[in-house]
């Protein structure tokens, strides 16, 4: 694959919600989202197969496509996201295995209620992704930072996550 081809697209049907603090399945005019509230950090969590036609030499960025259900206008919202390597022999799938999170720092929120903004999570090739390569399945943790530990987010109202992207950088 070249650099800016997609590697994996999930949407919120994808979804395989963690235990607890999950992110909650709703629509918005008939479009299936994932609200994360804006006092808890709630997460997703997708599973995927790593395509072979991926170079691994430089690493993947993780798009975020979302909307705000009341926030707009000169507030910031947070997300983080983190790989775990579920292939032969390396990780149990009784428990979780997840590297450390990555994060897009303070984005702002769409002017505009309704319209889908893109935040981006640059992944180097290796460790930081936790080693996945071509062919090995992974889970994708898709987190909103907002319980306080970052002041960054400041949104009101839940971030209602529209779909994910996974492009080679």
């Amino acid at each position: 694959m070249a650099s800016g081809d997609t590697l994996a697209i999930f949407t919120p049907y994808n979804n395989e919600p963690p235990s607890s603090n999950y992110a909650t399945l709703d629509t918005r005019n008939q479009h299936p989202i994932l609200d994360f509230d804006a006092t808890t950090d709630e997460e997703a969590v997708f599973k995927g197969i790593m395509p072979q036609s991926y170079a691994g030499t430089t690493g993947v960025t993780v798009y975020i496509h979302y909307a705000m259900s009341t926030a707009n206008g000169s507030v910031y919202v947070v997300w983080q996201a983190a790989f775990e390597r579920v292939s032969d022999s390396v990780q149990d799938i009784d428990s979780d295995g997840f590297e450390a999170f990555n994060s897009t720092g303070q984005v702002a929120v769409p002017g505009t209620l309704g319209h889908v903004d893109v935040a981006s999570i640059a992944f180097t090739d290796g460790s930081d992704m936790d080693s996945v390569v071509a062919g090995d399945g992974f889970r994708l943790k898709i987190r909103r930072d907002a319980d306080g530990t970052s002041a960054d987010d400041d949104a009101t109202g839940d971030a209602e996550l529209w779909a994910v992207e996974i492009r080679e950088t």
